[in-house]
């Protein structure tokens, strides 16, 4: 296991769309496993294989409560619903948050490691994961839908 750099704005491969993946192997298998060591050991609830310099379909998530550890490996958006609008922050934008809408639902098909697929549906908290993480492999950044930016003492004030 070993904890990742995370490649910052404006990196290029941030900003590209990311390439599918075609092997199923040890070595995804490491990756994965090493970006939720980095994802984790940074505090993060989310992190896609760009923000670490690889331009692949792959991304990890796990926002701390059930379902717990979702790995995405190719994922696809199948259907989105509703409306929320929260602030996020991302590993690769240190002390940068925003108020970003997204849909409340939304239903992706993915694969696992392994190369088994999957679907999975999400509301709320890990509907907004999923996507935030999907956008990074489109090369989407959230700073592109920010309605509001927030510094982390402004954060920090809000929370009281």
């Amino acid at each position: 296991m070993a904890v990742k750099p995370i490649v910052m704005h404006p990196a290029e491969v941030l900003e590209q769309k990311a390439e599918p993946v075609d092997t199923f192997d040890k070595k995804l298998k490491k990756l994965l496993d090493d970006m939720y060591d980095t994802m984790l050991e940074l505090d993060g609830v989310g992190l896609a294989a760009p923000q670490i310099g690889i331009s692949q379909r792959i991304a990890v998530v796990d926002i701390g409560e059930e379902p717990g550890r979702i790995d995405l490996v190719n994922p696809e958006v199948l259907e989105i619903k509703g409306r929320q609008t929260d602030i996020e922050g991302c590993l690769s934008f240190p002390s940068l948050y925003g108020t970003v809408e997204r849909p409340s639902y939304v239903k992706v098909k993915a694969f696992d490691k392994k190369g088994k697929p999957f679907t999975i549906e999400a509301e709320g908290f890990l509907a907004r994961a999923l996507l935030h993480e999907i956008d990074h492999l489109d090369g989407i950044l959230y700073t592109s839908k920010i309605i509001q930016t927030y510094t982390e003492k402004e954060l920090a004030e809000m929370e009281g």
